[in-house]
Formats: structure tokens, C-alpha cells, sequence
């Protein structure tokens, strides 16, 4: 029973980090995009990409290593390059949707991000329990 609350739990705090890290996400990309970057033009269009990304990266690999893999201990370079590799992999897919809905597609650019950062959700939360923050755990009183 406790570990099906343990295993529940991480995947109801990922959910919660993750809608938060959206938020700081699609924060970013839309104040960008409203204000001083054209999503028609491409190239701007992936600048706001990237900008937003880098923030919402930033947040998430805190939230996650505190909140829900409660990662306390391995190296903090390895697990942040891991991190930021993982993520790295996934902005590719990003962009790639992106540019396949927007530029090609001629999707509403905000609808798209909307879409894509589901897509992206799911491989993160993979990537992370898989590579990034496996076995790291906080030891709890009276584990051995």
C-alpha cells in the first residue's frame, strides 16, 4: 500500500510541477510573442521558443528535484547535466512540432504550443524517472 501512495504520489506531484512549469512556460512564450517577437517569422518564432524553454527548464529541474523525485543525493552537475540534456532532447521535439504546425501547417501558433507542451510533458516525465533522478531518493527514517 505504501508504495502504490509513494508511486501515486510522484506522479501526482510531476503533474503539479508540470501544469506549473507549463505555466512559466507558456508565461514566457506568450509575453514574448504579444510583445516583442513575431511568431510569423520563424526565426522569431523559435527565439521565443528557446527563451521561454530556458525558463521553464529552470524551474522544473528544481521543482522536480525537491518536490517530486526528492533527489538528495548523487552528484548535483551529473543530475542538472542530465536534466538539462533530457530537456534538451524534448526542445528539439518541440520545435519540431512547432514548426510543422506554425510555419508549415498554418496553426495558430498559441493552439500549437497548447498541444505541443502535453507531448512534451509525457516525454519528460519518462526521461527523468528513467535517466535523470533514479535512485536518489531521500533515505526516510528507518530505511536501510
Amino acid at each position: 500500500m505504501e508504495g502504490l501512495k509513494e508511486q501515486y504520489g510522484e506522479i501526482i506531484r510531476y503533474l503539479v510541477v508540470g501544469v506549473l512549469t507549463t505555466v512559466v512556460s507558456l508565461a514566457v512564450y506568450y509575453g514574448l510573442v504579444l510583445t516583442v517577437l513575431d511568431p510569423q517569422k520563424a526565426l522569431e518564432l523559435q527565439c521565443a521558443n528557446v527563451i521561454s524553454w530556458v525558463a521553464a527548464v529552470s524551474f522544473a529541474y528544481v521543482a522536480n528535484k525537491l518536490v517530486v523525485f526528492r533527489s538528495r543525493g548523487g552528484s548535483i552537475l551529473r543530475e542538472a547535466s542530465s536534466f538539462f540534456a533530457a530537456r534538451l532532447g524534448t526542445l528539439f521535439l518541440d520545435m519540431g512540432i512547432m514548426f510543422c504546425a506554425v510555419t508549415v501547417g498554418g496553426m495558430n501558433d498559441k493552439a500549437a504550443k497548447l498541444i505541443v507542451q502535453v507531448v512534451v510533458t509525457v516525454a519528460n516525465y519518462i526521461l527523468s524517472k528513467l535517466f535523470v533522478f533514479r535512485g536518489q531518493k531521500e533515505k526516510k527514517a528507518g530505511d536501510e
